[in-house]
């Protein structure tokens, strides 16, 4: 039988309530334990949420690594044409987690309408496009459809269509400079908007529109097979250096290929200081929790002087008396942290399912409300941390119970 445990059991169910001395102190550490773990709940399915909801976002509009010409940079304004019959195109079976490849040409142009204009970057798609992101994105009309006869349907941004004052239905006339030096004029299309979406990542919602690949074909004299660039998205974005590499290594000499990550690296740079943030909470929540814990701790040993001294007296060993008051202890962060994952859970909830809270700016933070994510592994993984590295911060402290005289215990009042 666990001597220590039993004690330990009577006193937190006999003695709740009873004590005028550590009562209020012992409510405050639980208080801070409970604070203590929403943060942190809250911190980490914030940064997560971001985390994620600006990568799935980048990666929407550019894909996570995208295969282009060596002579990209240099040949062409669409880029350096490059074939569509390529040994890993449609199926990228040489390199494992590839989910997807897509193929594409951006080309700058200019929309027209009779009271202003707006500098744009048509994306040219086909029927091998993932429009999986864009369907959350949506918010007037649809998507527009490629699969048959060259049309003229277009995708624009909410922001672009306020700056133009377009909506679905409307059409608009648009420029695009040509790669012929000899042909100055440029070529013109117009096209129909069937819809309307709204990222909330204005740096790209200012900029692209969807079209017809086959327009953009034809405007810079390409074959029907040729493209700009090949979209590729993995199955796991934490391996993309590594997919980069493997990629890299199964495509021809002429091709490169080029992460997210380093056509984006500010972006990512000021992601990845979201980790440290996490960190950082984390750090302080357990450091402030355990100092109220060891003051709970310290209290509840002075409180019960006389119990110590009557179970010395008894020949109980030190340890197994420290073990009384660890167990306690143990108890109110564990009652700390069920109170914390029920509050911070159900902000977490509610917050992912009816969007309630969002940024004063979401020009900064490239999103309006504020994501969340947060998964079972986690949830776990947190409250294990927390209760490994208390229940260790009081250890020490609870060295005074060897120090605790037999006599003056027993004398104690």
């Amino acid at each position: 039988m666990n001597v220590s445990l039993f004690i330990a059991k009577r006193l937190v169910l006999g003695g709740r309530g009873k004590s005028h001395i550590s009562a209020p102190i012992i409510k405050i550490a639980i208080a801070a334990i409970a604070i203590g773990m929403v943060m942190m709940l809250i911190s980490v399915a914030t940064g997560l949420g971001l985390n994620y909801k600006i990568k799935e976002k980048v990666a929407a509009f550019n894909g996570d690594l995208q295969i282009i010409s060596y002579e990209t940079n240099t040949a062409h304004i669409s880029g350096s044409p490059i074939s569509k019959n390529q040994t890993f195109y449609p199926n990228f079976t040489a390199v494992s987690g590839i989910t997807h490849i897509q193929g594409i040409i951006t080309t700058p142009g200019i929309i027209r309408t009779e009271e202003t204009f707006e500098g744009i970057v048509a994306k040219g798609v086909s029927t091998d496009y993932s429009w999986r992101a864009f369907q959350d994105f949506i918010i007037h009309g649809r998507l527009p459809n490629y699969g048959g006869a060259l049309n003229n349907e277009v995708l624009i941004s909410d922001l672009m269509a306020q700056k133009l004052a377009l909506k679905v239905g409307d059409t608009f006339r648009t420029f695009f400079i040509k790669d012929d030096s000899k042909n100055t004029i440029p070529s013109q299309r117009i096209f129909k908007i069937v819809g309307i979406y709204d990222s909330g990542f204005e740096a790209f919602d200012s900029s692209y529109i969807f079209v017809d690949l086959r327009h953009l074909q034809k405007i810079s004299g390409w074959e029907a097979d040729q493209i700009s660039a090949f979209e590729v998205f993995v199955s796991d974005f934490d391996q993309i250096e590594e997919k980069t590499a493997a990629v890299y290594a199964a495509t021809q000499s002429d091709l490169d290929v080029r992460s997210v990550k380093e056509r984006y690296y500010n972006i990512f740079e000021w992601i990845a200081l979201f980790d440290f943030n996490m960190i950082l909470i984390i750090g302080i929540m357990i450091l402030v929790g355990g100092i109220n814990m060891v003051t709970a701790l310290l209290v509840l040993i002075l409180e019960r002087t006389p119990m110590i001294g009557i179970l010395k007296a008894l020949g109980a060993e030190d340890w197994t008396v420290r073990k009384v008051f660890l167990y306690q202890a143990i108890y109110l962060i564990g009652f700390g942290l069920l109170v914390g994952n029920f509050v911070g859970l159900g902000i977490i909830y509610l917050q992912d399912k009816f969007k309630w809270l969002q940024f004063p700016n979401p020009k900064e933070y490239y999103i309006r409300e504020i994501p969340v994510y947060m998964d079972l592994s986690i949830v776990l993984g947190l409250n294990a941390l927390v209760l490994i590295l208390c229940s260790l911060m009081l250890i020490l402290p609870s060295v005074i119970v060897a120090k605790v005289s037999v006599v003056k215990a027993l004398k104690f009042d």
